[in-house]
């Protein structure tokens, strides 16, 4: 059986890539031209060159491709519509792909815990997405988009948390501020935080779209190792080997050096890691989910701690001479 994954050369779409084939599974990836794809045809991916957002490039994508995840789409922008266009037209134009060709057997959304939006005591499923910024929005747009089509289409939505792991770029930051001997303890009350390894999240995505009660359905996929903003600084120091001293940080003071980073990135199209995306995540209440659903009904459990998937980060890291 052969899988289409979008977004196959990025942090999840690479883990997830390799975990098909280990299932046995043929994989054709949708990239960009120009896009660096040693790793994939290294992994021996098929490759289908072409935009997401091309419908022209979608069709033969598509074809004859039983199994297809969507994980292409958009994490930073400076402009709404551009989340939008990344994360919904993106996907809408892949539902009619699949639906156009027959024979999709199950379609997976890569979701996002930023849809439902942040709480200190944990997301369910049966509650009512409520995104608080642009990129939240687009995901939940995205995934009632998804949903909408389920008598039409066997589709499942994925909403991971923090993905965590070798290739994870979201959490750079906090690595190279830990390699100088820092963390940064940010002023109020304690921010919890959901998270899950790639890998695990990669299998859990692969049961999704084996799993016949997945159907028609979105699944929160996480561990139910809990974490919060300074713990998890402090298990990147250990990950580090590094004694870290704390340094206190006002909110209001992030806030402000995550907005000028944001016009520094937009001046000189340089992204800097740091940025009021990032800065708007730490600082909410919290961003928990519970695990219940995918356990019970897939048989689904995350089970990488959160000190050996950071272990294996930082030696990822080091390898790339990034820290």
């Amino acid at each position: 059986m052969r899988a289409l994954v979008t977004g196959a050369g990025g942090f999840l779409g690479s883990a997830l890539s390799r975990a098909l084939l280990g299932r046995g599974l043929q994989v054709r990836a949708l990239v960009r031209p120009g896009r660096d794809t040693r790793e994939l045809e290294a992994l021996g991916v098929e490759l289908a060159r072409g935009d997401a957002l091309d419908p022209e490039a979608l069709a033969p994508a598509v074809r004859g491709c039983p199994l297809v995840f969507h994980l292409a789409g958009v994490r930073r922008a400076a402009r709404r519509e551009d989340f939008v266009r990344g994360n919904v037209l993106s996907t809408r134009l892949l539902l009619d792909a699949c639906e156009r060709a027959g024979g999709v057997q199950r379609f997976v959304l890569a979701g996002s815990l930023a849809a439902c939006g942040p709480s200190r005591e944990g997301r369910r499923e049966d509650e009512p997405l409520d995104p608080h910024e642009w990129y939240g929005e687009s995901k939940a747009e995205a995934e009632r988009l998804v949903l909408g089509y389920r008598e039409r289409l066997p589709v499942s939505v994925a909403r991971p948390p923090r993905i965590m792991g070798p290739g994870d770029r979201e959490n750079l930051l906090f690595f190279r501020i830990a390699a100088h001997g820092i963390v940064l303890r940010f002023l109020g009350p304690e921010r919890p935080l959901s998270w899950i390894d790639v890998d695990d999240c990669a299998r859990g995505f692969a049961a999704l779209a084996e799993h016949p009660r997945a159907a028609g359905e979105a699944f929160f996929l996480a561990s139910p190792e809990r974490t919060d903003v300074v713990g998890l600084q402090r298990a990147v120091a250990r990950a580090l080997g590094v004694r870290a001293r704390e340094i206190p940080v006002p909110p209001a003071l992030l806030s402000a050096l995550a907005a000028g980073a944001d016009v520094v990135t937009n001046a000189t199209g340089h992204r800097l890691p740091l940025n009021r995306k990032l800065a708007r995540q730490v600082l909410a209440p919290g961003w928990t989910c519970h695990v219940e659903k995918a356990r019970d009904l897939l048989g689904f459990e995350a089970t990488t701690p959160l000190d050996a998937s950071l272990r294996r980060a930082a030696e990822w890291y080091r390898a790339q001479g990034w820290v």
